[in-house]
């Protein structure tokens, strides 16, 4: 009976704070109009790719081009989740409330990474199905090989992304520090990492890089990836587990 209130609190708390409901509208609209405007701009250049770019064009992938944005604000959304209380000094009371930390920090991810994974799931296919619109005849259909996977993969990606967040904030409780270390390590750690060949098999088995390669349909040429779709995932779901494990320690040993 508990824990069953200690979620209806959390809901309360995620659905009253005007923040968190527009950071994840603001990761539907930036992922959705993106992808649009990527597609419609990949099929006026069609025709002036080279034959090794058509060999790996991929509809499907284009399609979630505006993930790179969108999971801008899914990573605020997640920090804002767990830090607001911080920042509010409110986590006092809600410790006293709930004194079982694990009980407390259980209920308030598992609600919001639900939201979470609602909102990205119907984020994924509404990019998908407006995204090859946008693309006329290079489009992809719903029912080819690995499409579906792919677009059941963007929605799981898009609440990883959250729910590391989570467990990041966890760990460090400000949400300017989480945020101040999540972004340059999602958009420019992570980019310069994957791009530079003497780190690129690094980069690789970054959560990012790992995680979006289950949203890829066709593979690029001379892809020497060690895993694949399903691997990289399970890549990300290990950083999750490790940020989601260091969070609960730190909760624990630290005083609110």
């Amino acid at each position: 009976m508990a824990a069953i209130q200690v979620v209806r609190s959390e809901w309360t708390k995620i659905r009253s704070v005007a923040s968190t409901v527009w950071t994840l509208s603001l990761a539907v609209v930036v992922t959705i109009a993106l992808g649009m405007l990527i597609s419609a701009l990949t099929k006026h250049e069609f025709d002036n790719m080279s034959a090794k770019d058509r060999l790996s064009f991929d509809p499907t992938y284009i399609s979630f081009a505006g993930m790179s944005l969108g999971q801008l604000a899914m990573i605020v959304f997640g920090v804002l989740v767990v830090s607001n209380e911080y920042s509010t000094g409110m986590i006092r009371t809600s410790l006293a409330a709930v004194p079982q930390r694990g009980t407390f920090l259980a209920g308030k991810i598992g609600v919001a990474t639900g939201l979470a994974l609602v909102v990205s799931m119907a984020t994924s296919f509404v990019a998908f199905f407006l995204g090859q619109a946008m693309l006329g005849s290079h489009r992809a259909a719903l029912g080819d090989p690995h499409v579906l996977r792919a677009i059941i993969g963007g929605g799981l990606y898009m609440t990883l992304i959250a729910v590391f967040s989570m467990g990041v904030a966890a760990m460090l409780r400000s949400p300017m520090l989480s945020l101040g270390i999540l972004m340059p390590f999602f958009f420019l750690i992570s980019n310069i990492l994957g791009n530079v060949s003497a780190t690129k098999k690094i980069g690789r088995f970054l959560p990012d890089q790992a995680g979006s390669k289950i949203m890829q349909v066709v593979p690029r040429i001379d892809d020497d990836t060690p895993y694949g779709p399903w691997g990289g995932l399970g890549i990300m779901v290990l950083w999750v587990a490790a940020a989601l494990l260091g969070g609960y320690v730190l909760l624990r040993r630290r005083d609110a």
